[in-house]
């Protein structure tokens, strides 16, 4: 059982989804780079401001000391929060006070779809393991079941495959174990 239910990790719940609107130009990516263990409270600010925001939120499984199992839910990169806004609130971001860096990013597109195979993958409800290193390795698509069209790298861990999912912003990703069988080279 969930010590609190999970917050809202993105607003609007179709930003990842929906056609960008035609006066998307005065519109950028932004990474949030915040204080320690502030990003829930980031986002709540942000929410109440009514400014676009993604933050990935994981289940994160513990045992208490009396052994009951406690499921939390924590940001999948610790510190990072991702805006779409314009200048507006990008001010309003930094007025918070809980941002330490904010960060524009260059490649929109990537970006988004980057986040938006990620929020698949959370929503699937498959167990990720984050990834702090990019491993180079052969690029590949899902080409069956619930994950088909997922595109990723193949890492080896523990003599294990697995397939990377990364947002190349950050230079980091998430990880999930996978059969070779599923996957097909992407050129």
């Amino acid at each position: 059982m969930p010590i609190l239910p999970q917050e809202t990790d993105i607003f609007p719940h179709d930003l990842l989804t929906r056609e960008e609107p035609e006066n998307s130009s005065s519109l950028q990516w932004w990474v949030a780079y915040t204080h320690s263990r502030r990003e829930k409270e980031f986002v709540r600010n942000l929410h109440s401001q009514e400014i676009s925001f993604y933050c990935p939120i994981v289940p994160h499984q513990t045992r208490s000391p009396e052994g009951r199992n406690r499921t939390s839910f924590i940001p999948l990169f610790p510190n990072y929060v991702f805006l779409y806004t314009g200048g507006d609130g990008r001010l309003a971001a930094l007025k918070t006070n809980l941002v330490v860096r904010l960060l524009k990013v260059e490649n929109r597109n990537q970006l988004r779809n980057d986040l938006k195979q990620l929020q698949r993958l959370i929503h699937q409800g498959i167990p990720l393991t984050r990834e702090v290193q990019m491993d180079i390795g052969d690029r590949v698509r899902v080409k069956n079941g619930p994950l088909k069209g997922i595109v990723g790298t193949v890492i080896q861990r523990n003599g294990r495959e697995e397939l990377l999912i990364s947002v190349n912003f950050l230079q980091q990703g998430a990880s999930i174990r996978i059969d070779r069988f599923d996957l097909e080279l992407v050129s």
